[in-house]
This record gives C-alpha cells, sequence and structure tokens, in this order.
C-alpha cells in the first residue's frame, strides 16, 4: 500500500471529493483524520473506513477557525500528509457585472483563509519532522473561464499559496502540491445546478464541458482520488510547487 505508516488530514471530508479521497487514503494504509463542518457526514465516511479495516478520527470544526485549526493540528501529532477540500460558497452563471460584492469575494477570502490556515499548521509540523506533502485542489479558473464569479481570482490565490509554500518549505523537505479539476460528474448533482439554474440541463452541461477537454472526455472521481493518492505517496517525492491537471486536460498547464 502507497500510504502505510502515513498519518493524513483532510479537510472537507464529509463532502463528495473529500469522502472518496479520505476513503481511498485510508485503503493505501494510511491513518486518515476527518475534518469537517458537519459531525454526520464525517461519521459516515468514518463508518465506512473503519468497515473495511481502515483506521479514521473525526473531528468537527470550521477550517476558517485560526485557533481550532492549530488546536486539532497539535492533537493530531505527526501530520504527513493535509488536504484541503473545504467548500468555498461559490456563486456561478451569472455575469460579474450582476454580481454583489459579497458573493464575489466569499471563495477568495474563505478560500485562501481555510488553504492558508490549514497549510499553515500542517507545514509547521511538517518542517520540524523533515517530511510532508502540503495538497490543494482547485478547478484551474484563474486561466480564465467566465460566468464563474470569484472562483477564478480565488484559484489564482491558492494557485500561488501553493507555489510560494513548495519554495519556502522545499528546503525543509516538505512538498506543496495542488490539483485542478473541474466538472466532475459524480459531484455535479441535479439539485446544486438547479440551485443555480431551476431551468439547467444537466446532460447538457455535461456534454459541453466534455467538449471542452483536450480528450472530449470528462474526468472521474475515481481518477482525482487516483492521483491525490499518487501525489499523497513517496513515489511523487520529486513532484512539488506545480498543479496536476486532472480536468482531462480544460486547462493547458
Amino acid at each position: 500500500m502507497l500510504l502505510t505508516d502515513k498519518t493524513a488530514i483532510v479537510y472537507g471530508a464529509g463532502g463528495s471529493i473529500g469522502s472518496a479521497v479520505a476513503r481511498a487514503f485510508a485503503r493505501e494504509g494510511a491513518r486518515v483524520h476527518l475534518v469537517g463542518r458537519t459531525r454526520d457526514p464525517l461519521e459516515a465516511v468514518a463508518k465506512d473506513i473503519t468497515a473495511a479495516g481502515g483506521h479514521a478520527e473525526t473531528a468537527a470544526l470550521d477550517a476558517l477557525d485560526e485557533a481550532a485549526v492549530e488546536e486539532h493540528a497539535a492533537r493530531a501529532g505527526r501530520i504527513d500528509i493535509s488536504f484541503n477540500l473545504v467548500s468555498r460558497g461559490d456563486v456561478q452563471g451569472m455575469p460579474l457585472t450582476a454580481m454583489s460584492a459579497d458573493d464575489f469575494l466569499r471563495p477568495v477570502l474563505d478560500g485562501t483563509r481555510a488553504n492558508f490556515l490549514t497549510a499553515r499548521a500542517a507545514g509547521r509540523r511538517m518542517a520540524e519532522q523533515g517530511s510532508g506533502v502540503i495538497l490543494t485542489l482547485n478547478s484551474g479558473s484563474a486561466h480564465g473561464s467566465p460566468m464563474m464569479g470569484g472562483t477564478g481570482p480565488a484559484d489564482a490565490a491558492t494557485d500561488a499559496l501553493v507555489r510560494n509554500l513548495a519554495m519556502e518549505l522545499g528546503p525543509r523537505g516538505v512538498r506543496a502540491v495542488g490539483l485542478w479539476a473541474a466538472g466532475v460528474p459524480e459531484t455535479l448533482s441535479e439539485d446544486k445546478l438547479r440551485a443555480v439554474d431551476p431551468n439547467v440541463n444537466v446532460a447538457g452541461i455535461l456534454d459541453h464541458l466534455a467538449g471542452l477537454r483536450m480528450t472530449r472526455r470528462n474526468p472521474t472521481l475515481a481518477e482525482i482520488t487516483a492521483t491525490a493518492v499518487f501525489l499523497a505517496s513517496d513515489h511523487a517525492a520529486g513532484i512539488t510547487g506545480t498543479f496536476v491537471n486532472v480536468t482531462a486536460g480544460m486547462f493547458p498547464g
């Protein structure tokens, strides 16, 4: 198993991508700390992991709460992997000129704060132990995506944070890597899409997204989790300061 004897913290572990990543880390031998705002989804994921023979612990906290993030990291002890998958509250589907300042800025401010706080908590401890990897995920929209609201600026801030972390922490044996993933069919529920546009054509959106990609197909959740496992493992020891494109080629790297 690729992650045997490693300890991972997954923030946003109750969500669709976070829960899948947490289960994949556990299958590969990691001891997983499941973190999120709401305990019930975390407990459901922990139950699945323990039923499969893995080890999981849960903690309900807000990744925007500086003291709570630091306290949890201290309790966790050794941290080998930290992955932030916390929802940022992005509002999409309308032009920038029709958007409120709060809706535009929320993903930028909340997303940057959560990524910074969780990465800082892990990075401090990883630097002391001389190893570790900080992972994060965004949609790659910093390259330019219309009707995406504050998502592009939020992604740009995350991209820059990952590269700066890699430069500062690299000499201490710590890697920082990001994943670009957008439009994963398993995560685009009809309810979520209709909350933005009641008349949305779900099949049409998925077909449109596939047509934008170099491979002309949408990525799967399994592909994202497999990539995350690889990047978290020692097999990716030479990869840092960059983003791996698992959008099936929607954005040039």
